[in-house]
């Protein structure tokens, strides 16, 4: 038998991958390196206007929180940098876990524990940004943004 007889049919290695479905750990690796570059151009974004810009740190007080979650243009950056570092973070634990964590129930647990605690973080975090009021009733008018004065 030469070299060139090779069987097509010849049966597979017991070692070669038959498992069909979605990879979840390469799409997973694929999620963290995205996702980590996009986090540091949001970072760097949100690091520049809230510090460089106008008069650094100084300037953030209610009335400059306020002035920015009323606008639908930094409710939604807010909310993709929230979203993306809250997922980015958590995978990043579960691969912790997964790498650390030898019993298949204690594992269980704590994926179980990451899933709800990110769930929980990205509802408050979105009812926060989306649901802010930046003029409270009654409030202090030297404490909130300039245009809320028409209204209070």
């Amino acid at each position: 038998m030469s070299t060139t007889d090779i069987s097509l049919d010849a049966p597979r290695s017991p070692h070669a991958r038959t498992k069909r479905g979605v990879n979840w750990e390469k799409w997973g690796w694929i999620y963290m390196r995205v996702s980590g570059v996009l986090l540091v151009v949001l970072i760097f974004g949100h690091l520049f206007v809230n510090l460089v810009m106008g008069d650094g740190v100084s300037q953030i007080d209610f009335a400059f929180v306020a002035g920015k979650l009323s606008d639908p243009f930094w409710q939604w950056y807010d909310f993709l940098l929230l979203t993306l570092a809250l997922i980015h973070g958590t995978n990043g634990m579960r691969t912790i876990v997964n790498d650390y964590v030898a019993k298949a129930s204690v594992r269980r647990i704590l994926h179980t524990a990451l899933v709800a605690s990110t769930a929980v973080l990205l509802v408050l975090g979105t009812l926060v940004l989306f649901t802010f009021d930046p003029c409270p009733a009654g409030a202090d008018p030297e404490l909130v943004a300039s245009f809320c004065e028409d209204i209070l």
